[in-house]
């Protein structure tokens, strides 16, 4: 890979991190923004370490290629916006947030009018197993030029999805229903079911009706992803109401459980159990934090 070619990363938390590890054995030059770069001591500056860090948004994809967007999905629209009166012309703008097809339609016209080339992906699974080659569902117009620069990038598990923009991000927000939904149950049925002192009773009942996973690990994993990433489900939760709205039906499901997942992150240190149970009590137990489930 050249290292002429100049990626910016806009955002660096999980994703920004994951895929700025992968991209440095690619011999590129990487650049990065971040909000939080303003405070010297947050999670962001010291993982970015000795990575150059924009001046501002501006400052740090003037010189970029390749612009990739992982922010938080209610920043998806304001970082495009930030960023498009700096683009190199005919820059690839690829959004990875998980964004409503409306706000993801409305960013790639701000993209485009601006000079740049955007590009929706939709991330189908969580970037840890896989990583930059985790699956990705990509659309626009500008969508198929890029894949095989992508693929070399490492974007291995990236196809392309639609021509359209928002289809790409429609499948995602349906899925998400369905998966961030699950987590939002299992966390509302077994807290209840743990003070109740029934939890093996209603564990051993989803094995008998949903014969498949193992319901008690499988519980544990989701109930701990809607404790440790809350706040950033709840805002992706959100853009799924969104979506369903935008499809002109009532989001009563998907805004239900935006406030469930919001509720879960104030209870991230329970993490530190790792048994069902006590993960549970520990919950249960939490008197003190700013808002009971």
């Amino acid at each position: 890979m050249s290292s002429e070619l100049s990626i910016c990363l806009l955002g660096f938390g999980e994703v920004g991190q994951t895929l700025a590890e992968d991209l440095a054995s690619k011999g590129v030059a990487l650049s990065a923004w971040d909000i939080l770069f303003a405070d010297k001591a947050s999670e962001a500056s010291k993982a970015a370490g000795s990575l150059r860090k924009g001046e501002n948004a501006h400052d740090a994809v003037k010189d970029a290629d390749i612009v990739i967007s992982a922010v938080t999905a209610a920043q998806t629209l304001a970082a495009a916006e930030s960023v498009a009166g700096a683009l190199k012309p005919g820059a690839i703008f690829l959004d990875l947030n998980s964004a409503s097809p409306g706000v993801k339609t409305r960013a790639a016209e701000l993209i485009n009018a601006a000079g740049g080339r955007y590009v929706e992906s939709a991330v189908m699974s969580p970037i840890g197993p896989k990583r930059i080659a985790c699956p990705m569902l990509f659309g626009g117009p500008h969508a198929e030029d890029f894949l095989p620069r992508a693929h070399e990038l490492g974007f291995t598990g990236a196809k392309i999805f639609s021509t359209e923009y928002g289809k790409a991000s429609a499948a995602k927000m349906c899925r998400s229903v369905v998966v961030k939904g699950v987590e939002a149950l299992l966390t509302e049925s077994l807290l209840t079911a743990r003070h109740y002192g029934v939890e093996d009773t209603v564990v051993a009942s989803l094995s008998d009706l949903f014969p498949g996973p193992e319901w008690e690990t499988l519980s544990g994993y989701m109930i701990s992803r809607a404790l440790e990433h809350g706040k950033r489900r709840a805002e992706e939760m959100r853009e799924v109401a969104k979506t369903v709205e935008e499809a002109g039906l009532s989001p009563l499901m998907s805004s239900a459980c935006a406030e469930r997942q919001d509720l879960s992150a104030a209870y991230r240190y329970a993490l530190d159990n790792k048994s069902l149970p006590d993960m549970l009590d520990a919950i249960l137990n939490g008197r003190s934090a700013e808002r009971r489930l």
